[in-house]
């Protein structure tokens, strides 16, 4: 237990699904270190489903960007008086202008990420009780729990495990028993952008190639319209099973901690198998691995390389062959349109190393 013990934290997390999800060491550690004190989240509201799944966490605030872009005001003076020096300790894992304002208004102690830049951050490094630089050479793992170290919480070997409810293991049990599934791959196609999504033609020929395997097929995904597009593209096959848009993130962690193996884009999906402890066959077009690559539990690690094929741990990763890659853009044009590297992974390559393990496994 560590002395002076804050009882009221806010933890501030203003980016994407998966930085949400992977705050759960974070929070895991707070818990553990201050004897369970009451964690609140400021989350952007399109996090909010993946928010509502982590543990120690007391109450959820938000943040919609989407009223701000639809010219809405007051949104963040509402959040000011709400928030104004209601906790004891307050951490962001953003280091936009906005989320280390709100990490200082609700706490007088505030620690936050900022950026590496000091010209930008020199405001911030005063104005704070603690920083770290954020940096994107290193896990957002990494970076997402330096706060503890700041604060002198050892949280021990770095971990992340994901969170489900009895009730919607009961409900995945149900739906995969009504459709005569057994053991099953959950294949993920899918990401909150295109530019992460595999491509039509190759992701139909390696769902083929999988359905001589004799191993059932989960698709899944949200009614999000990337994922309903491709929804609408899928293959009739006859191991295939489309979950497209059919579970909540409830169900949809308790679906993937019940599945063999995780095959599909990085994102979200790929990190809550990972952090179940998945066998986990990641598809990764322009994202940085030293930043995003899946985290193995077993090796306490991701991976800082880049090549075609590489395996660490219960982790197999793809990239494209070719000089440009990773970019770390979003898309070859660098506003989420294409990315030509994800049509340089043959789908013969990834379904030879799926057909491998599950050789071995057997």
């Amino acid at each position: 237990m560590v002395k002076h013990s804050p009882e009221n934290i806010l933890v501030v997390v203003q980016r994407s699904n998966g930085d949400v999800f992977l705050s759960e060491p974070l929070l895991r550690g707070l818990a553990r270190a201050y004897g369970n004190p009451r964690i609140d989240l400021l989350v952007n509201d399109d996090t909010l489903a993946i928010a509502k799944t982590l543990p120690h966490v007391s109450g959820i605030h938000t943040y919609s960007y989407r009223e701000r872009a639809e010219g809405k005001k007051g949104q963040s003076m509402a959040l000011y008086r709400k928030l104004f020096l209601k906790y004891d300790l307050a951490i962001s894992l953003t280091a936009s202008d906005r989320s280390v304002l709100f990490a200082r208004v609700a706490a007088r102690k505030a620690i936050s990420a900022v950026e590496p830049d000091p010209g930008k951050s020199r405001w911030k490094r005063l104005l704070l009780s603690g920083h770290y630089r954020f940096d994107t050479g290193r896990h957002i793992l990494e970076n997402n729990t330096a706060a503890l170290g700041l604060l002198g919480i050892d949280g021990g070997p770095l971990e992340v495990r994901a969170h489900h409810t009895a009730a919607a293991g009961k409900s995945v049990e149900r739906m995969l028993a009504e459709r005569g599934i057994g053991e099953f791959i959950l294949f993920h196609p899918g990401a909150q952008y295109e530019y992460k999504v595999y491509p039509q033609e190759h992701r139909n020929k390696l769902l083929a190639m999988l359905d001589g395997l004799g191993v059932a097929i989960v698709v899944t995904g949200s009614k999000s319209a990337v994922d309903i597009g491709i929804k609408r593209s899928l293959p009739k096959l006859r191991n295939l099973h489309d979950f497209i848009g059919c579970t909540s993130m409830d169900e949809l962690i308790a679906l993937s901690a019940r599945s063999m193996a995780y095959i599909g884009a990085d994102t979200l999906n790929m990190h809550i198998a990972a952090a179940q402890d998945r066998q986990v066959f990641a598809i990764f077009g322009p994202t940085l691995p030293a930043t995003w690559s899946p985290w193995c539990n077993g090796l306490h690690r991701a991976t800082r390389e880049s090549m075609p094929v590489q395996r660490y741990g219960n982790i197999t990763m793809f990239q494209a062959d070719m000089e440009c890659v990773p970019c770390g853009k979003a898309g070859c044009d660098d506003h989420h349109g294409r990315s030509d590297c994800l049509y340089h992974i043959e789908p013969e390559t990834i379904f030879h190393e799926v057909e491998a393990w599950l050789k071995r496994s057997r």
